[in-house]
């Protein structure tokens, strides 16, 4: 990568980025052996598969595990990789089988079997945790090994369901070594993927070494990795600024992200426009004062992004208005056009028609860190400085701010969400059909069914009408508020390559692209 800042358009109404080089060989020969260290303020929320649905966790899955379909960077379908092959068979779009490879083995050497891919969907469903991605796959009935063949059986039609397959979701697992009805303890992984776990240390460290082992869609592995884990994006830049990390992703202070100097020999600097998105989650629940719709409505028409945008995060997000975010079929701007500007007049009108005292008193929790810290004073003094909501704040680490909102702990909370794969659809089912993952007890008959008719069509364009009427319908409930959309950087060192491939904007680490010059 040169020193210059490259824009990668990894949003996928205009996905055509085939062509420019995305697995381009890295340096071999003279090229320094020790482990290139990349450093994160992301998190791991478990590293079995079936307990985490968090960009921390899925970033390293995409590593050590093996899915039967997986995306090359920039890609819209996803292709086979531990499968030989997979298709729909028939019209319906409720029957999917893929054949899997002969040649795989899993990182302990054991062979990798049909039935240890019914084993881990089975078991993510069957152990269904409240911070596992179980709801991802609402439609997958039953799942059938025969041979080398694996048959997924769907309660209803859904187009989607390979791009699923393509996810952490779909993660392998070796089911000779992960319980059937509760998830792994210890800090060892056995999976298929093309790196295998040398060590871990929860919330510190995970040494990675190639997969000697390894077959599937990548044509090579890559070199040994360090990760890093910091608490807070504080530390990562003080990690940064010691020479302690090689590579910094996800998140350093906006501060100094908006302050990178493309011309500085000593960087290699990657800013991508990527799909990551920001929303404050209502708890709707009877006992939450957010059950009133026009409560939340209030909020909506309370909260001003701008300041946001330019003085918490200095430019390096940008407002959204939208359930979608920008760049995927039918996009709309529906709180834009609800809530073109703050309007407390308005705010007070939605409350007193509610019926409910002012200032109505919430609970308010984030992550704790630092931007997000920043991020919630200035909602907070939005949503007070007209006397119409009285907030209480609470920083809460992410492991327990999972199992607090899953729990229905907080009034109101904010989670950022990356796409599990290159489709509106990450964003429905997931985050406002019934039963959806950020547990706000949000459900909607009209919802469901926007989202079923989502699922029908192979040929997504024709979604795009009912993805606009699902926005519409977000804008007019309001179960949760979008904020921003952010851009996506990756800052290396000048002797470290491949780094402007690591991350394409969908939250998949492409570790194996790494390497010393």
């Amino acid at each position: 990568m040169r020193s210059v800042r490259v824009r990668i358009l990894a949003i996928f109404a205009v996905l055509v980025i085939a062509g420019v080089g995305a697995w381009q060989l890295l340096p071999s020969g003279g090229a320094k052996s020790d482990a290139v260290t990349i450093g994160t303020s992301d998190e791991v929320t478990s590293l079995d598969p079936a307990g985490a649905y968090d960009a921390g966790s899925w970033a390293i899955y995409s590593n050590l595990y093996q899915s039967l379909m997986t995306f090359k960077a920039g890609a819209v379908t996803p292709e086979p990789d531990a499968a030989e092959s997979c298709g729909f068979i028939g019209q319906k779009l409720q029957t999917y089988q893929c054949k899997l490879r002969d040649d795989l083995t899993f990182s302990n050497g054991r062979k990798v079997t049909a039935e240890d891919v019914t084993f881990s969907f089975e078991r993510l469903l069957r152990i269904n945790s409240d911070v596992g991605p179980a709801g991802l796959f609402p439609t997958l009935d039953t799942v059938v090994a025969e041979g080398r063949t694996i048959t997924f059986n769907l309660s209803g039609r859904d187009a989607t369901f390979p791009q699923k397959l393509a996810t952490g979701a779909g993660a392998i697992v070796d089911s000779t070594k992960y319980p059937e009805d509760k998830l792994r303890t210890g800090n060892e992984v056995d999976g298929s993927g093309p790196y295998a776990l040398k060590s871990y240390e929860s919330g510190s460290r995970a040494e990675l070494v190639p997969n000697l082992k390894y077959k599937g869609a990548l044509k090579k592995t890559g070199e040994a990795v360090t990760i890093r884990y910091y608490k807070s994006s504080e530390e990562l830049l003080s990690a940064w600024n010691s020479g302690e990390i090689d590579v910094t992703h996800r998140q350093l202070p906006p501060a100094r992200l908006s302050a990178l100097n493309p011309n500085d020999p000593d960087l290699r600097v990657t800013e991508a426009d990527s799909a990551e998105i920001r929303n404050i989650i209502f708890n709707v629940r009877d006992d939450s004062p957010f059950s009133d719709k026009r409560v939340r409505q209030a909020v909506a028409a309370i909260i001003d992004r701008g300041p946001l945008v330019r003085e918490v995060y200095q430019s390096t997000v940008e407002p959204l208005y939208s359930l979608i975010p920008q760049g995927f079929i039918g996009h709309s701007t529906p709180f834009f056009d609800a809530y073109p500007s703050s309007d407390p007049q308005r705010a007070k009108e939605l409350l007193q028609q509610a019926g409910v005292e002012t200032p109505v008193s919430i609970n308010f929790a984030y992550r704790a860190d630092d931007a997000y810290t920043k991020e919630t004073a200035e909602l907070r003094r939005q949503l007070e400085k007209d006397g119409l909501f009285k907030v209480s704040v609470k920083a809460v680490e992410w492991t327990k701010y999972q199992k607090g909102y899953a729990a229905g702990e907080y009034d109101m909370y904010t989670v950022g969400w990356l796409p599990d794969f290159p489709d509106p659809d990450t964003f429905s089912q997931p985050l406002v059909g019934t039963g959806n993952v950020l547990h706000s007890g949000y459900s909607s008959k009209r919802m469901d069914k926007l989202i079923a008719a989502t699922q029908q069509f192979s040929d997504r364009s024709r979604t795009a009408n009912d993805f606009k009427d699902m926005q519409s319908l977000v804008g007019e409930e309001v179960p949760l508020l979008p904020l921003w959309q952010k851009k996506d950087y990756v800052v290396a060192k000048s002797d470290v390559a491949g780094s402007q491939y690591l991350s394409d904007g969908t939250g998949v680490w492409r570790l194996w692209e790494l390497g010393r010059i």
